[in-house]
Formats: C-alpha cells, structure tokens, sequence
C-alpha cells in the first residue's frame, strides 16, 4: 500500500517531522521518570505531590487540545505548532531552574500546553497529508520510531540524574524542542487546507464539538484507545516507585528496566503493521485488546503467587505496551479520519478525553500507594477486563443501532 504523503506535500519529510513532534510527549514523561523519587526527598513531599508533576501535565495536556485543535483548524497547523513550541522551550527552562515543587508544578503545566501543540498538531497533519486509507499504518510507521523514546528516554534520564540530578533532564527537553522547532520552522509546510473561519466561534465550535461527539465512529474508538492509554499511564507513574522504592532496583538501572517494558510498544506497532495488511482494523483492535486483559490477568495473579520480581514488572509491563501499540493506530485513525473538516477538532477532543482518563489514573496510582504491588496489579487488571470488553460490547451495539 502506497504511504507516501498527498503530491501537493511530497516534497517535504513529513512523516519525519510528524514521529519527532510525537515524541515529544512520551519523552516529556519518561526522560525525568527516574527523578520522581528522589524529587521528594529534595522538596521533602510526599509521593501524591510529586506525582502532579504527572497529573498536572496530563491536565495541561489534554485541556488545551479542545483549545489548539480548533485555532489549528481555523488559522493552520505551521502557526499554532511553532508558538506551541516556543512555549515549551519557556517551560522547559522554567522547570529547570524551579525552586519549589509548587513552582515545578506550575512550570510542568505549562510545558504541557506546548506539548500538545505539538502533538495535537502532528495528529492532525497525518488526515491532512495523507489519503484516509492509509492513516492506520503511517500511524504505525510513525509509531515505530515513535517507540524508541520512551526506550531510550528514560536509560538517558536514569545516567542524567544519578551524573547530574534532576534539573539535566529539563535542559535536554529545552535542547530537543529547539532543534525541532528549527526543523519545523525549515521543512514543514501548512497542511491545512480547508481553513475554517467559523472554527473559534462559539457556534462553529459548538458546532464541531456537537458533530464529532454525537459521531458513534468516534465512540467506537475513542473508548479502547482511552482504556488502553490508561493502563500505559499507570506503568508511566508507578513504576519508578514501585521498582526503585518497593524492589530496590539500582535508579541507574531503572531506565534499562523500563526501557525493557517500553520496548513492548515498539513491538506492539510492528505487530499492528503487518496486521493491518491482512486484517480490518476492528479484527486487529480485538486482538490489541485481548493483549490488554492478558497483562493485566499476569500481573494480578503474579502478584497474588508472590512473584515480586523486578523482572514480572517489566513483563506485565512489555505485555500491556504490545496491546497499545496495537491499539494506539487504530483508534487514533479510526477516531478522525470520519473528519477531514474537523481533523484538528476530532484529535483535540480524543486527546482530551485520554489525558482526562490518564489523569484519574494517575490520581489513582498516587493516592492507593502503600509499598507493595496490589494496588497497580488491581488497577491494571480492571483496566485490562474493561478494554477487552469495550471493543466487544460497544462496537457491535453501535453496529446494530
């Protein structure tokens, strides 16, 4: 199947520049995973306030999108991404030199905003640069290099705080959003092509919201991509704590560790690919899922069998990456590509609703940690029945109506 960008965009490295603004987010997260412990020795805090460096960042995230996603389509993608990301760089420098948690906290918020423009901004670029069709695997494909962040992230992150500490792994985001700024600023040109006037307007963006949220195509693939990202996101905030703190894993060797999980994401899309060239995309989300409720079956059970193991960890954790990264295409694809108007609208309330669901997730992991593995192996396995269902229950109910 053809993959290359429409004729009118094939001069410029597209799916290059798309995979970089989307590592932006993981890296945002992972790079600093192994600071988390030691953040609350410094600001002497408790685990719950060190987590909101998380959570505030998922909110941040995921509310600006029902902002950026409209002013993109409304004034385009080139404007809204490079002033998103020099915010980020601000934000980057601001945590960096933070001398609070509360003031860390603030500054992370900030930073989120950024990263959504730019992540935002790349998921609406793949329906304006490339024929519906094909989304589900350039997603995959960008995916796959996708994938190579939060492996390498958090190792990087790990020999960054042990040489350096904590404030090494802003200056590297600061340095990594400059260069893709500048990469942007030469190559990347305005994908959007139906500029809509009314997109900002109070009924225009009533108008989009409505027409998007009352879409059952939309519902069909937001829910599994939801459930999915939250069973990433409770590994992505517990796992620093339950590694280093509860099994006394080394933190120079907590990035190889969670480096191992996060490989499963890689492997995952790589799997989704070549599924895909057989497979609809409804078959190959049952088998995503399937993936899901087998990680969190192993972890539980592990858990309750006394296997408390750093390597079950990253285990349960490679098992539940492969089903996202099954997952994660075909979702994303299957929730705006039903919207070529209102591409940026679609992806803006998708990620919204992820990060909305990542965000009480990762309440949930702050506030239920008591020093063993029950909580997270609980919360993994309801997450994994629940995907496993959603795709089996709600898409044949809205296949019926």
């Amino acid at each position: 199947m053809n993959q290359s960008p429409l004729p009118q965009f094939s001069h410029a490295p597209i799916l290059v520049l798309i995979s970089a603004l989307l590592m932006m987010q993981p890296l945002s997260t992972d790079l600093y995973l192994a600071s988390l412990p030691s953040l609350a020795t410094v600001f002497n805090v408790p685990v719950s306030t060190v987590q909101l460096t998380l959570s505030l960042f998922v909110i941040g995230f995921g509310g600006a999108q029902l902002i950026v996603g409209p002013l993109s389509d409304r004034y385009g993608r080139r404007p809204v991404l490079l002033s998103g990301l020099a915010l980020y760089v601000v934000a980057s420098a601001l945590c960096g030199l933070a001398q609070s948690i509360e003031l860390l906290i603030a500054a992370r918020f900030i930073q989120a905003l950024g990263c959504c423009a730019a992540v935002m901004v790349a998921r609406a670029i793949v329906r304006d640069a490339y024929a519906p069709e094909h989304s589900p695997r350039v997603i995959a494909r960008a995916s796959t290099w996708i994938s190579l962040a939060p492996i390498i992230g958090p190792i990087l992150g790990s020999y960054l705080q042990v040489s350096f500490g904590w404030r090494a792994a802003f200056a590297a985001l600061g340095v990594l959003s400059a260069c893709v700024m500048a990469a942007c600023i030469l190559h990347l040109p305005e994908t959007n092509e139906h500029k809509n006037p009314d997109a900002t307007n109070f009924n225009g963006l009533m108008l989009n919201y409505r027409l998007v949220l009352s879409s059952r195509e939309f519902w069909m693939h937001v829910t599994p991509g939801a459930l999915s990202y939250g069973g990433i996101f409770m590994f992505i905030s517990g796992s620093s704590f339950i590694l280093i703190k509860v099994l006394n894993v080394p933190t120079a060797w907590f990035g190889y560790c969670f480096g191992m999980g996060v490989s499963g994401y890689m492997t995952g899309t790589l799997i989704c690919r070549r599924l895909l060239k057989t497979l609809n995309s409804e078959q190959t989300l049952r088998i995503g899922t399937t993936c899901s409720l087998t990680a969190g079956l192993f972890f539980l059970i592990a858990t309750v069998l006394g296997l408390w193991h750093w390597a079950m960890v990253v285990m349960a954790m490679f098992i539940s990456m492969v089903a996202h990264g099954i997952n994660f295409p075909v979702t994303q694809s299957g929730a705006v590509s039903p919207f070529p108007k209102q591409a940026g609208t679609a992806a803006g309330l998708m990620g919204a609703i992820f990060m909305v669901f990542a965000f009480v997730i990762g309440s949930i992991v702050g506030a239920t940690h008591n020093g063993t593995l029950y909580p997270l192996a609980i919360l993994s396995c309801v997450l994994g029945i629940l995907n496993f269902l959603s795709v089996r229950l709600i898409a044949p109910r809205i296949a019926r109506t």
